[in-house]
């Protein structure tokens, strides 16, 4: 059984791209099912006849334009595991169901992170070979009738495609799909928020990595402090409960800032997420930057003696906290010192189409391991940089 899950994901990755040609070179109408009978119609070579088609029988050919006051009358229901049936394609040889698809909507960001993006910039991919927006509801579509039940958005920054707020009105509108989420940096968030809200996005992140406005002119190379403090405010005010803040903690940089980040979930429902500093091209990664799960808890627990852990789902990526007295929440990302590839369910569609289905691994639609190499193995393994993979 493993092997034959194992060997249809990679007859699949093997026939992503093709299929992504086939995809572009059709034409797109609201009538059209081309492109789902093109998918449809993949065959498994003969000497793996044992192993099923991708079923996509209950998938539409056509998505219509839905308004925003549709969406917002017909939210997203609120994730559970019941009900849910995952095809065995979702399923690799270690029995993980990977029912959250990653989708990276561009690859421009409107800040220039020094853990995301290398200082001279990044060659971008000329706009007609990324995704159009069709094209990400199609392959949506695909993979929700699948079993994915969960998307997140992600970019470099996905509030700069200009079809943001259409995008996530057909999603929404997938049958199966319980969860639409989103990673921003907040920094042109607060005035397209409501009408995301309405459309749709149920879930949201914000990335902030310090409250000092100087040093996120810093860290960023840009300004904006304010405006992504205001982003904040506005999802809590819109009813967004908790509101994520992650932040990458860098030693020298942001680490004595921990516990002023903590207080923000003394009277708001924000939680916030320390992440440890992940290496990837060109943002200078050195061990001695990384500041550990351990020492981050340590400074926490020393501070606030009412710290307690909390019950994680067996697929998240954060151990979670919560300090008595608190309305928000602290979690803590171990990619490094802790993985949890055990429990992974997360599969990546970059912005270009490409398939990845490790955020370390350097691979992309290839076999999906048991667990991603060792910290330093990670330091000297050639990747993309993060501002391309979308987190």
């Amino acid at each position: 059984m493993n092997g034959r899950k194992l060997g249809y994901l990679r007859l699949y990755a093997q026939s992503w791209r093709s299929t992504l040609a086939t995809i572009r070179n059709m034409a797109f109408d609201s009538t059209s099912d081309d492109v789902i009978q093109s998918l449809s119609s993949y065959q498994i070579p003969a000497n793996n006849s044992s192993l099923h088609p991708f079923s996509i029988s209950h998938v539409n050919g056509g998505l219509s334009q839905r308004s925003l006051a549709t969406a917002a009358a017909n939210p997203l229901p609120e994730s559970s595991a019941e009900n849910t049936i995952v095809s065995d394609m979702l399923v690799d040889s270690f029995g993980r169901m990977h029912t959250y698809l990653r989708i990276s909507l561009t690859e421009r960001c409107n800040l220039r992170c020094q853990y995301c993006m290398p200082a001279e910039g990044v060659e971008l991919t000329p706009k007609p070979e990324l995704l159009s927006q069709d094209e990400v509801i199609r392959l949506a579509n695909l993979f929700v009738a699948s079993g994915v039940d969960k998307i997140r958005l992600t970019g470099g920054e996905p509030t700069v495609r200009p079809d943001i707020e259409d995008i996530c009105v057909r999603l929404t509108s997938l049958k199966g799909l319980k969860t639409l989420a989103m990673t921003t940096n907040g920094l042109t968030l607060a005035k397209k928020l409501p009408n995301l809200k309405a459309a749709g996005l149920n879930l949201l992140n914000i990335s902030l990595d310090t409250l000092v406005p100087a040093k996120f002119e810093f860290l960023t190379r840009r300004k904006g402090h304010a405006k992504v403090l205001e982003a904040i405010d506005m999802a809590i005010n819109l009813g967004y409960n908790p509101v994520k803040v992650n932040c990458v903690v860098m030693r020298g940089l942001n680490d004595d800032e921990i516990c002023d980040f903590v207080e923000m979930t003394r009277e708001k429902p924000i939680n916030v997420r320390f992440i440890e500093f992940m290496p990837f091209d060109g943002n200078v990664w050195k061990v001695k930057k990384l500041v550990p799960y351990a020492e981050i808890l340590d400074i926490v627990a020393q501070r606030y003696k009412g710290l307690k852990r909390l019950q994680d789902h067996p697929a998240d990526t954060a151990k979670n906290f919560k300090i008595e007295g608190f309305q928000g929440t602290v979690s803590f990302i171990t990619s490094m010192t802790q993985h949890f590839c055990s429990g992974c369910n997360r599969l990546r569609l970059l912005a270009d189409g490409n398939f990845k289905v490790c955020l370390f691994g350097p691979s992309e639609v290839k076999k999906k391991k048991a667990a991603h190499a060792g910290m330093l193995d990670l330091a000297k393994t050639p990747n993309r940089p993060m501002i391309h993979i979308g987190g």
